[in-house]
């Protein structure tokens, strides 16, 4: 039986990771969540109040206003570790 040729490269190792943990700020939490919970108040309250509130003058740009603190939400939410 023919011998098995000899790896001529080295294994590949990863770089090793830094021994300090990346920790998330302590704000981060609370301003995602509050972000969160905020926009869908915003919206819930646009439809329940007849379209006159939280703010009438804004029309359906309150819906934008809804969804955007919603999404500042998500996106925080990606920041989190």
């Amino acid at each position: 039986m023919p011998k098995s040729r000899v790896r001529k490269k080295t294994v590949y190792m990863p770089p090793p990771r830094s021994s300090k943990a990346q920790v998330s700020p302590r704000w981060l939490v609370p301003v995602m969540v509050g972000c969160l919970v905020i926009g869908l108040a915003w919206i819930a309250v646009y439809y329940v109040s007849g379209q006159k509130l939280p703010i009438s003058a804004l029309q359906n740009w309150n819906l934008v206003v809804g969804f955007a603190l919603i999404v500042a939400g998500t996106m925080l939410a990606t920041k989190w570790r």
